[in-house]
């Protein structure tokens, strides 16, 4: 993949297909940019070559940086992630709870921040981080692997919707284009290009999310991971990526303090009252005993509750957003 898409018309074709392809040379000497353009303004999507001043700089450090760049969305979007420190944070399609709770939690942490979240509006980690950036206040910028204007997948409908009129979605590939399965890791540079900082959330190992780090080291950028269990399957890329030397993260300060020295930056969320603890103070010792590590025995052995009032108490806790299920039915404090 590398320098592949930089290679001139002739070379990329006999590399894309083998031989000469009379259908792409075709379509070349028919090609009309000025109907183009005119097709472009009506979709409402922004052609940027990278002599356009709306061409993010960082992304000229790639060995194949996009000839062109399509925009759809908010252009004053695309001058703070050309200006700014921003974070792509990427992950499986699959998460676990935990990741999906960690996802979010940095994505509105750093959109209260005004840091812009980049990502690729996949299943799982991606679109988590995107609506905890929306729901944060803050600026999304989502690099696809089709056209900006084609929302994939079909269920990410009304996110798609969402990043634009906040931010920008932005793509190599023209409007109407579908993806190919070459085109996803060919997104996954872009995304490391835009980005000062890669945060891994969860991934298996090999995954596309382990991809984009390799693309955001070799920029030199920063590369950083959520720790996860030593044991699961999906916290063994990132958890590989920690040995190996990349920043460890567990909330969105962590990453501002990367990005712009401790404390520098702060986030700023509304306040929200009695956020910490229950007020019942039955709660407060169930709660109390998930943090010891406890289960709903343990939990009613401790506490001096019934297994049945303890299941209650469990049921209460998670409405109120005090706990997680974990995947093996047992429970763990949630984020914040």
């Amino acid at each position: 993949m590398a320098g592949l898409l930089a290679l001139r018309d002739e070379a990329l074709i006999a590399a894309a297909v083998g031989r000469r392809d009379e259908d792409a040379y075709a379509f070349l000497d028919v090609f009309d940019p000025l109907a183009t353009r005119e097709t472009l303004d009506t979709a409402g999507v922004a052609a940027l070559c990278r002599h356009s001043g709306l061409y993010p700089p960082r992304l000229t450090d790639l060995a194949d940086p996009p000839a062109v760049l399509f925009a759809l969305g908010q252009l004053h979007a695309l001058e703070r992630v050309r200006e700014e420190p921003s974070v792509a944070v990427v992950g499986t399609r699959r998460p676990t709870p935990y990741g999906t709770e960690v996802a979010y939690s940095l994505g509105r942490g750093l959109g209260a921040a005004a840091v812009p979240v980049v990502s690729g509006l996949a299943l799982g980690i991606d679109a988590t981080a995107h609506r905890g950036c929306l729901d944060g206040g803050g600026l999304p910028a989502a690099v696809l692997a089709c056209g900006p204007d084609v929302v994939y997948p079909r269920r990410h409908h009304r996110l798609h919707e969402r990043v634009r009129r906040a931010g920008v979605v932005l793509s190599e590939m023209p409007p109407g284009q579908r993806a190919f399965r070459w085109s996803f890791p060919a997104r996954n540079r872009i995304m490391a290009g835009l980005a000062t900082m890669t945060v891994v959330v969860e991934a298996a190992s090999p995954s596309g999310s382990l991809i984009t780090a390799d693309f955001a080291r070799d920029l030199g950028r920063g590369v950083a991971a959520v720790p996860g269990r030593v044991t699961a399957r999906m916290a063994k890329g990132t958890n590989d990526l920690l040995r190996d030397g990349a920043v460890p993260i567990t909330r969105a300060e962590d990453i501002l303090d990367e990005l712009f020295g401790v404390d520098m930056r702060q986030v700023r969320l509304p306040p929200e009252p009695d956020e910490s603890q229950p007020a019942d103070a039955q709660l407060k010792a169930v709660l109390g005993a998930i943090e010891a590590g406890r289960t709903v025995d343990g939990i009613a052995e401790a506490t001096g509750l019934s297994a049945a009032d303890v299941r209650v108490a469990l049921g209460r806790l998670e409405i109120d957003g005090f706990v997680v299920r974990r995947d093996l039915g047992g429970w763990e404090r949630a984020l914040g």
